[in-house]
């Protein structure tokens, strides 16, 4: 591999350095460095993090290609700055199986624009009933850590219970969707005062506090891992804060679109703007920016779910619920996190990249921007403004709630082990 030369990038948002990469490795980090025969990439004024990590990504593949493939999911991936990204377990067969993890394993190997870690079902088909075959997932070429039943929740206690208590044995994670199913029952929005105003069935903040309460009692009770998918309410982030007072091993994300939206939008009734858990209230969404902003909440994670055209565009009862967000996400957190001083450009790294490597034990990614580490990167221009146009993104789907809107930010180029996957914002 050629050498490539990225100079004057403000490494985390820091002073300019220049960061040379030879082959798969930053060979060097400082100021003044001879470009030699290397390509260069001017990066004045740019800022330059490590590879971003997402722990929530539906790619659909296998069983719904006509949403999204593992091919156009990590084109959309790379396109947003992303080095790796975990995949959910909600295909067409549910990814319960060494055999179906090590499929959306090979793919995301066969794509070559972003890692694919897949994430294992915690029950067989989703269904809640019985234990998939974690440790087989486990052991398995894909290596499994982050086992999931997303888009339903692991409602029976006992069945949590003992995921917990199993995945300890190879430091594995649970991560639980949590929904009170009775709670929820013909829910579709937020409950509250617009949900009454419109006559829509309300999905109780509760329904999604009650079930993390319990489990955080139970993975202390059982010294295991859990954490938090899509975290959306002000008690839901004083129910983690508690259990991290008490040093249990709890960890929580948080959507983009958690961080800007809420339920007001549902007035329109479009459903773009139908999600789970449901946009909720302005007083939640500035207590997950804050809990963000504390540590309370560890990451940034875009639940990115595609969907075809007629499934979204049809009546809000019977639309589909889910957004996608991967070409998004850099610049909804630059808005509303960094240009709100909620966050520097360093603790965009540690939410988007180093805590949410860490919680997946993901390999090679989320590591510091220092000579002798792989060279997964992402340089981004926090000075460009643009109206997003879903005509133009690599996903397959086009169900982005921010059809129109002006975002900051714009990734430049993207960097998997030295090899350019996004050149100037286009992919390479």
């Amino acid at each position: 591999m050629s050498k490539i030369l990225i100079r004057g990038a403000k490494v985390l948002g820091g002073e300019p350095q220049d960061v040379l990469i030879d082959g798969e490795t930053i060979a060097e980090v400082g100021a003044g460095i001879d470009a030699g025969d290397a390509t260069v990439v001017e990066a004045e004024g740019q800022v330059l993090l490590p590879g971003l990590v997402d722990l929530h990504t539906h790619l659909r593949e296998p069983g719904r290609e006509d949403s999204e493939t593992v091919l156009t999911g990590t084109k959309a991936a790379a396109v947003g700055g992303f080095t790796a990204v975990h995949a959910m377990a909600n295909t067409f067969p549910v990814a319960d199986t060494a055999g179906v993890v090590e499929q959306v394993w090979r793919l995301g190997k066969e794509s070559g624009y972003c890692d694919v870690q897949p994430i294992g079902a915690v029950t067989v088909g989703l269904e809640g009933k019985q234990l998939a075959e974690l440790g087989a997932m486990n052991d398995s070429a894909a290596g499994v850590k982050v086992f999931s039943d997303d888009g339903k929740c692991v409602d029976d206690a006992v069945i949590m219970r003992r995921a917990l208590e199993y995945v300890k044995a190879f430091d594995g994670v649970v991560a639980q969707h949590a929904q009170e199913p009775r709670l929820t029952e013909g829910a579709q929005m937020n409950e509250g005062i617009v949900s009454a105003e419109l006559g829509l069935g309300g999905w109780p903040a509760v329904a999604e506090e009650s079930i993390i309460a319990r489990d955080v009692l139970l993975a202390a009770h059982v010294s295991s891992r859990v954490h938090i998918c899509h975290l959306s309410t002000a008690g839901s982030v004083e129910i983690v804060r508690w259990a991290k007072s008490k040093g249990w091993n709890v960890t929580a994300e948080v959507t983009p679109h958690h961080l800007l939206l809420t339920d007001e939008l549902v007035r329109s009734y479009n459903p773009v703007y139908k999600v789970n858990p449901p946009l909720r209230t302005e007083a939640d969404v500035l207590a997950l920016r804050e809990a963000l902003a504390d540590g309370t909440i560890d990451c940034v994670a875009t639940d990115h779910a595609p969907h075809p055209h007629e499934d979204k565009d049809c009546e809000w009862a019977a639309a589909a619920m889910g957004m996608v967000g991967l070409e998004t996400a850099l610049s909804v957190v630059q808005q509303t996190m960094v240009e709100t001083g909620l966050l520097d450009w360093a603790g965009v790294a540690d939410r988007m990249s180093f805590r949410p490597a860490a919680i997946g034990r993901l390999d090679g990614h989320g590591r510091p921007v220092s000579a002798g580490e792989p060279a997964n990167l992402t340089l981004v221009d926090p000075a460009y403004r643009g109206v997003v146009d879903p005509a133009g993104f690599a996903s397959r789907s086009r169900n982005t709630p921010y059809e129109g809107r002006e975002l900051p930010g714009r990734v430049t180029h993207t960097f998997l082990r030295g090899r350019a996957t996004v050149v100037d914002g286009k992919l390479a």
